[in-house]
């Protein structure tokens, strides 16, 4: 098992899409040399309730034992399945104060977590995705549990509205080494000059397709996406202004698109 070039951390709270929240991950550190770090974090409350001292005390105890032997299980499987370098650790308290002594202790150069259809107004507040935008400034992958990506197997990746960031850093060098040809470019426009639902320019190395903005559109496109078996849909963490294009915000992406999606580095 040669060094790991980066580290992955995954936030996952355990529940039915935990194995895809893996496979994603573990097929990302796959492709770019990267060892992988689980972590999970748990409310007291949602431990202990409203019990007395002793059973609060025995509640702890037993979610101790049973959160470690359900973590240590997956993390084997996972390490002699692919050969991977991962490790898993957990935590009981304050969900967002826990994750980000997990980040400043681990610094890693990618945060992986679970894609939720959000209710809008979760994303008004300090939601823990927008929490994790807000602290740490590294690229982030929002894992779907649609067209998830296959250890050793090349992905199909596409960019949305023209993301350039993503482009700009080493990483994105190996994560496109393990892409297949060409890349897919989808994009929304006002352009009055669009009168299909999707036109379709192809360029050196790139398909693009064109969208047309309206109520429905990241809807149709989140379809178009899937259908395309596109894997990873690069986003940039804060689009550039553009007079033909028309900016879907960050959160409309985000809880609309069923697709795993790579965030930008601020």
């Amino acid at each position: 098992m040669k060094a790991a070039k980066y580290k992955i951390l995954v936030l996952s709270d355990f529940k039915k899409t935990v194995n895809t929240l893996l496979d994603n991950s573990v097929s990302l550190a796959k492709m770019i040399n990267a060892e992988v770090a689980l972590f999970h974090v748990k409310k007291h409350i949602d431990i202990v309730g409203g019990d007395n001292q002793l059973s609060a005390i025995r509640a702890l105890n037993e979610e101790h034992n049973s959160t470690k032997k359900t973590i240590d299980t997956v993390v084997n499987t996972y390490r002699q399945d692919y050969d991977l370098k991962i490790s898993g650790s957990y935590a009981f308290g304050k969900i967002k104060e826990e994750i980000l002594k997990q980040i400043e202790s681990y610094q890693p150069d990618v945060i992986v977590v679970g894609h939720r259809v959000a209710n809008p107004i979760q994303f008004i507040g300090d939601s823990l995705t927008k929490f994790i935008l807000k602290k740490f400034k590294g690229p982030i992958m929002i894992s779907s549990d649609k067209n998830v990506l296959q250890p050793n197997k090349k992905l199909t990746l596409g960019v949305f509205n023209d993301s350039n960031k993503f482009f700009e850093t080493e990483f994105s060098k190996d994560v496109i080494t393990h892409t297949e040809s060409p890349l897919k470019s989808f994009k929304i426009t006002n352009s009055q000059n669009v009168d299909t639902n999707s036109n379709v320019i192809k360029k050196q190395d790139m398909v693009e397709y064109i969208f047309e903005q309206n109520s429905n559109t990241l809807t149709t496109l989140s379809s178009f996406i899937l259908k395309n078996n596109v894997n990873l849909l690069c986003v940039d963490r804060t689009p550039e202004n553009k007079s033909n294009t028309k900016q879907a915000p960050l959160k409309d992406v985000l809880s609309k698109l069923n697709v795993s999606l790579l965030v930008s580095r601020a």
